[in-house]
């Protein structure tokens, strides 16, 4: 498939209009992201409101979600879609009010806090609510009614309270699901799994053009409409291609069943960007006007809190969230504030470009913001999801080369995070990744080119919910990998997820994966499970 996209011509005559410098400005920000989303000069107030009883079919076909859960706080989500193939999702350009409980049990027989708030077209009728005053620690459950019609219900939870000795927690990580790849049969799985909270490392969505019989899912039973059998490039783009994935029923279970804490990469944009440089090398000016698109998009349909909202191309989406005294999790986004990636991008030995201390993968200023946080932290774990692989990682062929869209090609950058860990005395540090569709579980060591240096932390790899299709236990690679890397404890080829569960003494980690996903209905297995020790950084097998 060609990488110029058919909307490449409307953009470029827009970015024409906007100067570079007026561009990065507020005024040029939100001229770009009128320009991508068509919003009414007049505001959200203009839109005239919906009598909800006039829908005549299912507004939740997209499912419910929560995320990022706080002591005394949870964050719902859902969007109103009875046509979710279509644009406009089937509703009018009106405003739709939606009512909400929250509740101790899943019947709704002790509800403790109930709402309403309303559901923005200019907004593609996404909804976002921040349920304050609750109590720390507890299980609550959830649904919207808009109507006549009640949403699945959904269970959610909050933080324990800042300061609390909790005993334990256990997470999944989960990446990279090409819905074109195959069945999102890891998050059936998910979906029943006893966990806390789900860490979503990146690449939720992509870009790549889906075909009528959803690619290697191969349907039989359906035809998808021809509008996703092209990239996504637009604001309508990107969000037609959200109801695509939200359609999947395991996808929506597992949100229904857990609150998530998501964070992107590069496809919910598109592949390998880096910053306002897009893989093609267009003008950052037409870059930054899709940029605008699918960070508004992805904020419509994830569920974030209003500090998260994009202005036109830029969004805030680095943060910290605590559960109790036992971890402080540092989400980070390596996409939009990284310098380009050095020697052309791909695997290239390393050379003055990139080694110079001016690569930065997070940049510089959320760099100081990582480091800065450690120091205040009083959490035994420091634990920092994001995407692409810390620890060094050898090319298997032995070849001398490395990925420069990983750590690896920004080792400055990496060097000074682990300064900063050092300097702050952060004993047991772990990074949860994702990106590579494998798993791996590695030890991270002080010194990167020197196996023999000390280990300083654990980096947890998950693969792919279906990104690379079914891969393989043993892939080619394989042996190559583990024997030019001694840090690297673990590596699968499979589909799946991984959970942690951090305890006051140790964390464990089990890798889980499924069969096949080009078919549905794959069993779960756990190919390898390891622990850390508190205070002892290293992964042992289990």
């Amino acid at each position: 498939m060609p990488h110029i996209p058919q909307h490449a011509a409307e953009l470029r005559v827009a970015a024409q209009h906007l100067g570079r410098r007026r561009f990065l400005t507020v005024t040029g920000a939100a001229a770009a992201l009128a320009f991508a989303t068509n919003l009414p000069t007049a505001g959200t107030a203009a839109a005239a409101e919906l009598d909800a009883r006039k829908i005549k079919s299912d507004p939740f076909t997209l499912g419910i979600a929560s995320g990022d859960p706080l002591p005394d706080s949870v964050l719902l989500w859902t969007r109103l879609a009875p046509s979710p193939y279509e644009t406009g999702s089937g509703l009018p350009a009106a405003r739709v009010d939606v009512a909400w409980e929250l509740a101790l049990d899943e019947r709704f027989r002790r509800v403790v806090r109930r709402g309403t708030t309303t559901a923005h077209p200019e907004y593609n009728h996404t909804v976002h609510v921040e349920v304050d005053k609750l109590d720390a620690g507890r299980v609550y459950y959830y649904r919207f009614r808009v109507g006549s019609w009640v949403s699945d219900a959904g269970r959610t939870r909050t933080a324990p309270a800042t300061g609390a000795r909790t005993s334990a927690l256990t997470l999944a990580a989960v990446s990279c699901q090409a819905y074109h790849d195959g069945y999102y049969t890891a998050y059936k799985h998910l979906a029943q799994d006893d966990v806390d909270v789900v860490f979503h490392l990146g690449d939720y969505l992509y870009e790549y053009a889906v075909t009528s019989v959803g690619g290697a899912r191969n349907y039989t039973d359906r035809v998808l409409p021809d509008v996703f059998n092209r990239e996504t490039v637009t604001l309508e783009d990107y969000r037609l291609r959200y109801a695509l994935y939200k359609s999947d029923e395991h996808l929506r279970a597992a949100h229904a069943a857990h609150p998530f804490v998501v964070t992107w990469d590069d496809h919910e944009t598109e592949n390998n960007y880096a910053g306002d440089t897009d893989e093609n090398g267009n003008p950052p000016e037409e870059f930054l006007l899709r940029r605008a698109s699918a960070y508004r998009a992805y904020w419509e349909n994830q569920p974030l809190r209003r500090p998260q909202v994009p202005s036109g191309p830029d969004m805030r989406l680095y943060r910290r969230l605590h559960w109790g005294r036992l971890a402080q999790f540092d989400i980070l986004d390596t996409r939009q504030y990284r310098t380009d990636q050095a020697n052309g991008d791909g695997w290239k030995a390393p050379t003055p470009e990139s080694e110079a201390a001016s690569q930065t993968l997070p940049g510089f200023t959320q760099e100081r913001w990582l480091t800065d946080g450690w120091r205040n932290s009083r959490a035994l774990w420091n634990v920092v999801p994001q995407q692409v692989t810390f620890a060094r990682r050898a090319n298997p062929a032995g070849d001398g080369t490395l990925s420069m869209d990983s750590w690896d090609g920004y080792p400055a950058s990496r060097e000074r995070i682990l300064k900063g860990a050092e300097a702050a005395r952060v004993e047991n540090l772990m990074v949860l990744t994702g990106d590579v569709h494998v798993s791996y579980a590695m030890d991270i060591k002080r010194d990167a080119a020197d196996q023999g240096s000390r280990t300083v932390g654990t980096e947890i790899v998950t693969t792919s919910i279906t990104s690379g299709k079914d891969g393989a236990a043993r892939p080619a690679n394989w042996a190559g990998y583990l024997d030019r890397n001694p840090h690297m404890k673990h590596y699968n080829g499979q589909r799946g997820y991984v959970t942690v569960e951090l305890g006051q003494q140790a964390a464990w980690a089990d890798f889980k994966t499924v069969s096949a996903v080009t078919t549905p209905g794959a069993a779960l297995t756990t190919a390898a499970s390891f622990v850390t020790a508190a205070g002892e950084p290293g992964l042992k097998p289990a």
